[in-house]
């Protein structure tokens, strides 16, 4: 499961001593009112709170979320590296949230690419894997039920974020205390019109023990993250990358229901009271 899934940031505007503060997702500042409160001069952003902003509002607009995907997960110690390539699918609805992802290949190292499929769905409780390699299906439960806001849901994406590092897809409100966060200086082998986030795990944080820093690029077109790369604790690094995503397009609701071929086995099924 280490392969599918993630989180982002905040973001905050600061004013000088005496002035309101502004929320960090509007880009209004305070205009003195008068001549004598003319010292009072608002702080400009700065850059990577701009892009926050940004993505925090594009993040809040999705309804739906439909792309290709590349992943590469590399060993540099072993100078070992596996490369698969899919589709992801995501619905927003109201209460619920549906999430997608199919591997269709596989490459190892030099090895040239060859089939190898794998599907992933959650509904909002159970994550469900088809593995076509093995003709069997595992399912997990996530989320107890009893706990999920009638109106809110679980978002699948805040959901994944707490296994594995899919970022900036649900606003930049959560993650003050788990990563500082700066923009880095484009050079050669950065993406095209992409902003550059480095999010270093604070020594406190929740995933001190399993990332060091997630890079993540930020689309200046539609304020999405296109590509993301994460460094763990155990010196890996994984990277996942959306080729021509399409935002709020229609998508089927059938799209979401796992279909097992005939003859496939369950092999697993943990309720959550016994993971």
């Amino acid at each position: 499961m280490r392969m599918l899934i993630t989180v982002l940031f905040l973001t905050n505007l600061c004013f000088a001593e005496g002035c309101a503060a502004a929320n960090a997702t509007e880009e209004k500042v305070t205009v003195p009112s008068s001549a004598e409160d003319s010292k009072c001069e608002p702080i400009k952003v700065k850059p990577v709170d701009e892009v926050l902003a940004k993505l925090n509002e594009s993040a809040k607009k999705i309804k739906t979320y439909q792309a290709d995907i590349i992943h590469l997960s590399r060993q540099p110690l072993f100078e070992s590296q596996t490369l698969r390539t899919g589709r992801i699918y995501y619905q927003r609805l109201p209460g619920q949230s549906l999430l997608r992802v199919d591997f269709n290949t596989l490459k190892q190292d030099d090895q040239p690419a060859e089939k190898y499929i794998e599907q992933f769905y959650f509904d909002g409780v159970w994550l469900t894997r088809i593995d076509f390699q093995l003709k069997e299906v595992k399912r997990y439960q996530l989320v107890d039920p009893n706990d999920i806001d009638a109106e809110k849901g679980v978002d699948a994406f805040d959901l994944i974020s707490e296994h594995l590092p899919v970022v900036g897809f649900t606003g930049t409100d959560k993650l003050k205390k788990e990563f500082d966060i700066t923009l880095i200086e484009p050079n050669q082998t950065s993406p095209a019109n992409c902003a550059h986030l480095r999010m270093g795990v604070k020594a406190d944080s929740k995933f001190k023990d399993d990332w060091e820093h997630i890079d993540c690029w930020v689309a200046k077109k539609q304020y999405l993250p296109v590509k993301m790369a994460t460094y763990t604790t155990e010196d890996e690094i994984y990277e996942l990358e959306f080729i021509e995503p399409k935002v709020n397009e229609p998508i089927d609701k059938s799209i979401f229901a796992p279909k097992v071929p005939e003859g496939f086995v369950l092999a697993e099924e943990k309720p959550l009271k016994k993971r």
